[in-house]
């Protein structure tokens, strides 16, 4: 019997491109994911793919991204931007979905900045729920939904392995964008809330990965995480490179 992969696509911000290269390596190998979680970038690339977006389509799109095509700037007390943007790039694609009604099963994570408590979108719209998924607290202002205010799902499950067993899988494979890779020396104000977030998710990544089967450890210390548009086919070579690698390593899967 064919196994139902769940596949958790980690955040990363621009090297969420890796992403791609990672689904194309998974389709090569016949191993198209049954189930699909993402966390901030992960989420965009779950969320297109879950709507049968082809990869090389959703490789077209992350060609044209730029920052300020995610971003607006809107100065209040929660935040010095508005990440509505990012919401809005989602519905030019895919149109005003709502997550329940994806070709494959989806979930999105993000957080609760109030409780500290993670929330997994099921249902409802994918626009908000990647909003929501990708909102760095701080920068963005958080996105209300039903009386949360929510903000990216790193900081509660950067790996968001622990929806897809209960959606179904019964084969996890968890994207991981090598948390053992050093982190640049920051640039900016962004990048210092990056690497900030970055450092203390990593140190949860044994613990947001204890119920995968199988880890893809992607090495892209070398990649920026803001620069969204010229690094895409390489971060894509990458994702597809170390993926191949590794599914070759874990003849489990492959039988």
């Amino acid at each position: 019997m064919k196994r139902k992969i769940g596949l958790a696509l980690c955040g990363g911000a621009a090297r969420g491109s890796a992403h791609l290269g990672v689904l194309q390596a998974l389709e090569d190998f016949d191993l198209r994911p049954a189930y699909l979680s993402g966390t901030s970038i992960g989420a965009v690339v779950a969320a297109l793919y879950a709507f049968n977006v082809p990869v090389a389509e959703i490789r077209k799109f992350a060609e044209t991204l730029k920052w300020f095509k995610f971003t607006r700037f809107s100065l209040s007390r929660t935040g010095i931007m508005s990440n509505a943007d990012a919401g809005k790039l989602i519905e030019s694609i895919i149109g005003p979905k709502n997550i329940e009604d994806a070709a494959i099963p989806l979930a999105i994570v993000a957080s609760d900045i109030s409780t500290g408590e993670k929330v997994i979108f099921r249902k409802g719209k994918v626009s908000e729920a990647i909003m929501a998924s990708t909102c760095i607290p701080g920068v963005f202002s958080p996105v209300v939904l039903d009386g949360r205010m929510l903000v990216d799902g790193l900081l509660t499950e950067n790996i968001p392995v622990s929806p897809l067993k209960p959606m179904g899988a019964d084969f996890v494979i968890a994207v991981s964008f090598n948390p053992k890779s050093r982190f640049r020396k920051p640039e900016g104000y962004i990048d210092i809330l990056l690497n900030a977030f970055e450092i203390a998710a990593w140190q949860r990544t044994e613990y947001f990965t204890r119920e995968a089967d199988l880890v893809i450890d992607l090495n892209l210390e070398d990649f920026s995480r803001t620069d969204f548009n010229k690094k895409v086919d390489a971060l894509f070579s990458e994702g597809y490179r170390q993926t191949i690698l590794q599914l070759k390593s874990a003849p489990v899967l492959l039988q």
